[in-house]
């Protein structure tokens, strides 16, 4: 059985991803917090060590090299439905350069955040308790990763994202029927396929802007 760090930087290899030790680090201790956290809050249905390895560290490193193609510069993401802060505290520790704003309903897990912000050292992460849709501001980036229906995610956040945004959607299997339905404001331009490692399950990244009128 391999360390964790072990797993942890293979997997990021495959992902395309460099991590420094202080990143590894990071991210090693966040996975460590999650599980922590999880004994009282219920942040997620994952409970074991290697479990949060795949689904939640690898399978939110895997939007890192992707992000880094489409927005590599400097800017302010929404991450929405963050949960214990997945994909944005990877995010947050990955780029620095970004400001992360991990948005969720539950106060527990936007405070969970707010830990996580505290004790890895990231001032650049922050944890909100709100709403989607009465929320203020503008965001260069609105991820989410299995937050809602697509429609529902475009309409609840397209009020905070600038015409010259993008939308970051991580979803499972392809989502045809939702593609469907889509809004007339809102344009997808790429459906990127990712193979997770050590994760047996479909996984893409849905990117959108607003349609130009």
């Amino acid at each position: 059985m391999s360390a964790p760090i072990d797993t942890l930087r293979a997997g990021a290899v495959a992902l395309g991803v460099t991590l420094s030790d202080r990143q590894s680090e990071q991210l090693l201790a966040y996975g460590t917090l999650m599980l922590k956290w999880n004994k009282v809050y219920n942040l997620t249905a994952v409970r074991d060590p290697a479990g949060v390895m795949t689904h939640h560290l690898l399978d939110s490193l895997a939007v890192i090299a992707p992000l880094q193609r489409q927005y590599p510069e400097q800017g302010r993401l929404l991450d929405v439905g963050s949960g214990a802060g997945l994909p944005g505290v990877i995010i947050a520790i990955m780029r620095p350069d970004i400001d992360v704003s991990c948005l969720d309903a539950v106060a527990k897990k936007a405070a969970f955040v707010q830990q996580v912000a505290a004790e890895l050292e990231l001032p650049n992460l922050r944890g909100l308790h709100a709403r989607v849709e009465l929320l203020e501001g503008s965001y260069n980036v609105i991820s989410s990763r299995a937050f809602a229906s697509l429609p529902d995610f475009f309409n609840g956040s397209k009020h905070l994202l600038p015409g010259d945004g993008v939308w970051l959607a991580m979803k499972g299997k392809m989502p045809g029927d939702e593609l469907a339905v889509l809004p007339p404001e809102v344009a997808v331009f790429h459906v990127e396929q990712l193979t997770v490692p050590g994760l047996d399950a479909e996984r893409c990244i849905v990117w959108a802007r607003k349609a130009s009128v």
